[in-house]
């Protein structure tokens, strides 16, 4: 079976609120082959988060000169648990992009990191409940009636999920909730920072970039589902490999290596494309969220 991809890029993203670097701050892993078709490896550190899009977008229009097809995984949901877009009432036949559509209309994030995350998952918890939930997870500073720094209650009968169904798989049981915006293991931040930038890249690509399920269904690809794709985007989660760091190595730029280097390794040995569809016997309501609203973490079936 001929390999779907050419090259690999994973990008450990962050929310931070002023230029980082080093550790827990974007690192952009790509594997490429080289002009002896070898697999080589390169990183990027940028500062910021406008930065990290030139850096992506330029890969990504250089990987198309040469007519080869890039996979793209960022290490923050795509999708929100179930319910989000009916709950905010918001229009369109596809609750992801609906939701992708409001958050690229709230967010504010400038040049230099300064952003609005928690603004925006103050006003969506108004929208929702009124009060400080379900997002929850802010600095002191930034504490606000309707977001407070710890979590208010649990998740009942009557609210949206805790949980995606993706996140409560075996493989990723450790994974946070995307409502939890700050502490260990938070993706929330991320995720409201990282889906306008997803947005832009795939507005600016059209029918060559397409986000998985949401886009292509939640199935095994092949090389006709991708006839003139040239991005296919994914949600990935380093820490469901153990990688093995080299010598001086920073623990972030490990996992993106890494977790480019493990899918690089099945799609050569014709493993990855089924990687792309549920597990067996995964439930039709399950199947149905993830491709609508939900999407899913590559490898979690």
């Amino acid at each position: 079976m001929a390999r779907l991809f050419n090259a690999y890029m994973i990008v450990d993203w962050s929310a931070a609120s002023k230029r980082t670097t080093g550790a827990d701050s974007i690192w952009i892993g790509l594997l490429k082959r080289d002009v002896r078709f070898r697999l080589a490896f390169e990183s990027h550190n940028p500062a910021t988060r406008k930065e990290a899009e030139a850096v992506i977008g330029q890969i990504l229009d250089d990987r198309a000169k040469r007519r080869e097809r890039t996979l793209v995984g960022f290490d923050f949901p795509l999708g929100f648990p179930r319910g989000l877009a009916g709950a905010l009432r918001l229009a369109g036949e596809a609750p992801w992009r609906a939701v992708w559509d409001q958050l690229d209309r709230m967010v504010k994030d400038k040049a230099d990191n300064t952003n609005n995350r928690f603004g925006v998952a103050s006003e969506i918890n108004r929208r929702l409940t009124g009060g400080p939930f379900p997002f929850w997870g802010c600095p002191p500073r930034d504490t606000l009636t309707t977001l407070q720094p710890k979590r208010l209650r649990a998740h009942g009968p009557g609210d949206l999920p805790e949980f995606r169904h993706t996140e409560l798989t075996p493989a990723v049981k450790l994974a946070s909730s995307v409502w939890k915006l700050g502490y260990q293991g938070s993706v929330g931040g991320q995720a409201i920072l990282g889906i306008p930038l997803v947005r832009r890249l795939a507005l600016a690509r059209g029918e060559r970039l397409k986000a998985w399920p949401f886009q292509t269904g939640w199935k095994a690809l092949g090389e006709a589902d991708l006839a003139g794709v040239e991005v296919v985007v994914a949600e990935v989660y380093p820490s469901m490999i153990k990688p093995a760091p080299v010598h001086g190595e920073m623990r972030d730029l490990t996992q993106v290596r890494a977790l480019a280097e493990h899918f690089a390794r099945l799609d050569e040995a014709g493993k990855l494309a089924p990687l792309f569809a549920p597990a067996k016997g995964t439930p039709a309501d399950v199947v149905l969220d993830a491709e609508r609203e939900e999407g899913w973490i590559l490898g979690a079936a």
